[in-house]
């Protein structure tokens, strides 16, 4: 247990800088995927297992919000599956620098599975309005489909910026974490995204806090736009 802890805290000197990342990662998800590192970093377990892994919690998470009536006990697994799944997706980083075994081709699986998580969980919804909600409108419908495009924008844009920063030199030294700026990201971190699904037994509240996520995906993905474009200029 010891050596867990001795790894965990070699981890934590050794993290990327929290610049640009809400609370919630900084303050539970990275904590949590450290120490779900650290006690991987003795067996024989890959950051490409990992990463395996936290998308066996992901998936069929997903394909019980399609596939089930919306319930308490649904909602309160569903939300624990995503959670351990996003924490996962913090290990096999953490794990593979631990390891020092970073390689182009962990990077590109845990860039995939995000991404088809990302487009997963909408589509979940979607299925899940249709086939269990009664909503207002049917218009709503659409909710998740907007939802799903500005998630794949920010996670894609985001990628795509900071390699394109790198190659052209243009990467700045990271600077201090805000703790303003990590509140105001909370809306659109991929944990309260999880966390939402808390309340996906209560119909009406479900929608409204999905529908709030949703328009702040809509905001920061425009200005989020605006500003990589003007930094690549």
């Amino acid at each position: 247990m010891s050596e867990i802890f001795d790894v965990y805290r070699h981890l934590s000197a050794a993290q990327k800088s929290s610049k640009g990342v809400s609370l919630y990662t900084r303050f539970v998800n990275r904590p949590a995927g450290r120490m779900l590192a650290a006690m991987a970093y003795r067996s024989e377990i890959t950051p490409n297992q990992v990463t395996v892994l936290g998308a066996c919690f992901t998936f069929p998470a997903l394909a019980a919000v399609a596939l089930l009536p919306p319930s308490p006990v649904l909602a309160v697994m569903v939300f624990a599956a995503l959670v351990t799944g996003f924490a996962l997706d913090a290990a096999d980083g953490q794990l593979a620098r631990s390891r020092s075994t970073e390689s182009a081709r962990g990077e590109w699986l845990d860039h995939v599975v995000d991404t088809v998580k990302i487009m997963g969980i909408h589509m979940a919804v979607l299925v899940s309005f249709y086939r269990f909600f009664d909503l207002p409108r049917d218009a709503f419908l659409v909710v998740p489909m907007a939802f799903q495009l500005a998630a794949v924008v920010i996670l894609f844009g985001g990628i795509l910026t900071e390699k394109l920063k790198r190659q052209t030199g243009r990467a700045a030294a990271p600077a201090p974490p805000s703790t303003l700026r990590a509140v105001v990201l909370l809306p659109v971190d991929y944990g309260m995204v999880c966390v939402s699904f808390l309340f996906l037994a209560d119909q009406d509240l479900f929608l409204g806090v999905y529908c709030a996520l949703l328009v702040a995906h809509l905001l920061f993905a425009g200005a989020f736009l605006v500003k990589w474009f003007r930094e690549l200029a």
